[in-house]
């Protein structure tokens, strides 16, 4: 009979974690991660954001080549005791990190999707999509954005044609067949972002952004039919401020709205995922030994560093001796910790990952 896991082999398996490299050569500080950390899975970029720019653009990130791609995927899952979540953001349209530019198919975005409202067509992009990544050895894609387009002054969601539409019931229709056509290649899902981005007027890369004035409960819609559908794999938080849900935190760090709302009230029991926690809408308001237990407190099952917006090599290592520390001194109860764990081995199994 296998050892039971020790609680540092728990917590790493609720860190999804960015790296550099290309080549396996290049990926030690990962490989190290999943090691000794137990990491439960990465996160691939075409771009570096952090670090400033390498002749006149961004340096590549993980992503030059599907044979390399294939090839780093097959590498790192080599180095992992239980398989890894491999994720990537492969929306479509400008949200796209597999590019013509490296040898990879053409995609279409979601709004472009939404205009043309054609379920088929919708389901057929989709699973384009679905068979390339699974080809490449993804098991994760960070989309659908289910998001409203309900603001004309959104910045990140409809200033990049990220939603499908402004009509809840479009969006669900559109997000369904999203989600059908990668489960039919084996590949999850991710519904984002929750409670709801589309109306924001700000960008939450870039600071806190408060959306008490302008979020409506409809934002809630295409979540709660998904949810009852059984069509969420996984379910992405926004790092959005909305006082009338919870006064004191972020949608990511609040309690009220991860546990209370989407867990109580929607009845979802699935893997709830962080948007990257160094984005500056947490980076810049809560250092990472305050908001990394209160995002488990929150709820919340896998913490998402993507270290593309700063990058640093011993994430992986401070969060989890963060939550290591929060265990031990009472803070966080270890079955708050094995509740997560167990969401997310029920995650791989769902994936064919683990018997």
């Amino acid at each position: 009979m296998p050892a039971a896991p020790t609680l540092r082999e728990k917590i790493g398996q609720l860190l999804n974690v960015g790296f550099r490299g290309c080549a396996p050569a290049d990926c030690t500080a990962i490989e190290r991660d999943i090691r000794e950390h137990h990491v439960g899975g990465v996160i691939l970029f075409d771009q570096e954001m952090a670090g400033g720019t390498i002749d006149s653009g961004p340096r590549r990130r993980n992503i030059e080549s599907p044979e390399q791609v294939r090839a780093l995927l097959r590498h790192l899952q080599s180095h992992a005791q239980i398989p890894l979540l491999t994720s990537i953001d492969q929306e479509g349209g400008r949200v796209n990190r597999l590019k013509p530019a490296y040898g990879f198919p053409p995609s279409i975005s979601h709004q472009e999707l939404g205009a043309l409202d054609r379920p088929a067509e919708t389901y057929r992009h989709a699973a384009a999509t679905a068979q390339t990544l699974a080809d490449l050895g993804f098991n994760l894609n960070l989309a659908p954005v289910v998001d409203l387009d309900a603001h004309p002054d959104n910045p990140i969601i409809k200033g990049k044609g990220r939603a499908f539409s402004s009509d809840p019931a479009a969006i669900v229709r559109h997000a369904a067949e999203f989600i059908r056509a990668h489960r039919a290649h084996g590949v999850l899902t991710c519904a984002k972002h929750f409670p709801g981005h589309g109306s924001a007027t700000g960008d939450t890369h870039l600071g806190l952004v408060d959306v008490t004035a302008t979020w409506h409960e409809r934002e809630l819609i295409p979540f709660q039919q998904l949810i009852a559908e059984g069509l969420c794999d996984v379910i992405m938080t926004a790092h959005v401020f909305n006082a009338k849900l919870d006064s004191d935190h972020p949608a990511t760090l609040s309690r009220a709205v991860m546990t209370g709302l989407l867990r109580e009230q929607l009845g979802f029991d699935g893997v709830i995922t962080s948007d990257d926690m160094e984005m500056k809408a947490i980076s810049t308001r809560y250092g990472l030994a305050e908001s990394v237990p209160l995002a488990i407190e929150a709820g919340l099952d896998v913490l998402c560093f993507g270290n593309n917006l700063t990058y640093d090599p011993a994430i992986a290592g401070k969060a989890v001796a963060i939550l290591v520390r929060a265990v031990e001194s009472g803070r966080i109860p270890e079955s708050r910790i094995d509740l997560s764990y167990h969401r997310v081995l029920a995650l791989k199994r769902k994936a064919a990952l683990i018997p």
